[in-house]
């Protein structure tokens, strides 16, 4: 595709990428910079490109925003919020949370680190130097042995 052709189609469908790009992300800043990023990935391969472009741009635009919302971090500050919690939530809380003190030092770092501090299996892999399948199988571990662990005191208490 020649440098005209290519500008004349951007041009022709930078309007349908951005609707998609704000379809997804409700951002007109965000779809802006999508739309851009999309169509900087399409001119660096525009010598390989056939025309019509519309579905790899659309395509395109369309993964660019979903990885953007994986990006997102949803946090809501709770600040003017008000959580009820009944004395039972608390005894329960602090019941799972010494059985997880309990715990060996790896699996408790990574039931922390997935359950407390959010982090993604890849991570959290990188950071203690294990695969995501030891990860993975470490973390159910620990959930069954926190389960079994509270399900045993629980019967206890009958």
């Amino acid at each position: 595709m020649t440098t005209e052709a290519y500008q004349k189609e951007a041009e022709r469908l930078r309007s349908r990428m951005a609707a998609q790009a704000r379809h997804l992300l409700n951002d007109e800043e965000e779809a802006e910079d999508i739309v851009q990023d999309a169509l900087l990935r399409l001119w660096q391969m525009h010598d390989r490109l056939q025309m019509p472009l519309d579905g790899m741009a659309i395509v395109l635009v369309r993964n660019l925003a979903i990885d953007q919302l994986r990006r997102r971090r949803v946090t809501v500050d709770i600040g003017d919020y008000a959580i009820e919690t009944s004395p039972a939530d608390h005894e329960r809380i602090e019941r799972m949370m010494a059985i997880v003190d309990t715990l060996p030092d790896l699996p408790q770092t990574i039931l922390r680190l997935r359950h407390m501090e959010g982090m993604e299996m890849k991570d959290i892999a990188q950071l203690t130097g294990m695969s995501e399948v030891a990860v993975r199988k470490a973390l159910s571990r620990a959930r069954m042995a926190v389960r079994q662990k509270y399900q045993t005191q629980s019967k206890g208490r009958l």
